[in-house]
């Protein structure tokens, strides 16, 4: 297993513990789909973004909501994925199972290395699209969590 988490990643969907640890240590540049703004900081949709940034991630926020809002966590928001400039690591899903399938194409044309679905955040459907195109997709799982515990500190 060890092996296989050191490997190239090809996309598909990931449930390997060590390759999950992986993605969460090593996602540099994370997009965060559907973040909230900081009234909302008690939610997970902004305190996630928070602590990431709070370690050194650098957060693009991409809000679903808040049309008036141009910067959450003193970043610019984007309204699209594709719009982001520059390559992503990673984007960290916040949105309700069904509402997901609308971004899809989106995130396809953003090209990140990784997808993440966080806790009880499951498509399999959206899930399978994006790791046939050779993304890494990672469902139901919080990526604070797993970057705490891949950090050792938690």
């Amino acid at each position: 297993m060890e092996r296989d988490a050191a490997a190239k990643p090809r996309g598909g969907l990931v449930t390997d513990r060590a390759r999950i640890a992986a993605i969460a240590r090593g996602a540099k540049r994370v997009a965060v789909l559907g973040i909230k703004t900081e009234a909302q900081g008690d939610q997970p949709a902004f305190y996630v973004a928070e602590y990431l940034a709070r370690v050194g991630v650098e957060v693009i926020p991409v809000p679903v909501y808040y049309p008036d809002v141009r910067e959450i966590l003193g970043r610019p928001v984007y309204r699209r994925l594709a719009d982001v400039p520059g390559p992503i690591d990673l984007v960290d899903v916040f949105r309700r199972p069904a509402d997901i399938d609308a971004h899809v194409d989106d995130i396809l044309a953003a090209r990140p290395a990784a997808v993440w679905f966080q806790s009880g955040i499951r498509n399999d459907a959206a899930a399978a699209r994006l790791a046939a195109a050779g993304i890494e997709v990672v469902q139901d799982s919080c990526l604070m969590v797993e970057h705490r515990r891949a950090a050792g500190a938690g």
